[in-house]
């Protein structure tokens, strides 16, 4: 029982981030889903930063409660095992983000902190997915090959329009993009736990080792 409370929380933990990104706009008068990115919530002089660090502490904790899941169901599966490393390294890095400051500010070593942390969190994930591919059956291999596409698509358009935000310039659809790949990296997530749970359910079939 406690193995699948531990996996579910990696349904939990990307049920709670969108949950996040629902209500925490609707608290920052003049903030646009549109046009900023989710960093910007959590920005020097946000006003819904403290409520936001808080709430990502949660959302961290339930991430690193699944990595624990994963790897007590990984059995003799090895590339398990190393998702099981990479999504708690990943949800661990994320109980700290280096905050930006609000636009319009001048760049400074927390802003340039907090791209690394941004870096390091999407190679993170990246591995994870790729590891993953190899972990388990064709269909979630081509579901998280899909979802590596869509990572590293959405990720770099957002990326490149992240220049403009240094220089103060509009970002039209800055925010869509880069929700679509933090959502894509949820799903996931949220796809391997429901898969993990469902071969724990078939008691009489294969163990994740074999």
């Amino acid at each position: 029982m406690w193995r699948n409370l531990l996996l579910g929380c990696g349904i939990a933990s990307s049920l709670f981030y969108v949950a996040m990104n629902i209500t925490m706009p609707m608290l920052y008068a003049g903030y646009s889903i549109l046009e900023q990115t989710v960093s910007e919530l959590s920005a020097i002089g946000a006003p819904t930063r403290t409520l936001w660090v808080w709430l990502g502490v949660v959302y961290a904790m339930l991430v690193i409660a699944f990595g624990w899941g994963v790897w007590a169901s990984a059995g003799r599966n090895r590339w398990l095992r190393v998702v099981a490393v990479l999504v708690i390294a990943n949800a661990t890095l994320s109980l700290y983000w280096p905050p930006v400051h609000l636009r319009g500010t001048a760049f400074t070593l927390t802003d340039a902190l907090h791209i690394l942390w941004a870096l390091l969190t999407v190679l993170l994930m990246v591995l994870a997915i790729g590891f993953g591919a190899a972990a388990l059956g064709p269909r979630f291999r081509r579901y998280s090959i899909a979802t590596l596409l869509a990572i590293l698509a959405f990720g770099a358009v957002t990326a490149v329009q992240g220049f403009d935000i240094a220089q103060g310039l509009p970002t039209p659809w800055i925010g869509v993009w880069e929700r679509i790949g933090i959502a894509a990296f949820m799903l996931w997530i949220a796809v391997l736990a429901i898969a993990l749970l469902r071969r724990r359910w078939k008691l009489s079939g294969p163990d994740p080792g074999e």
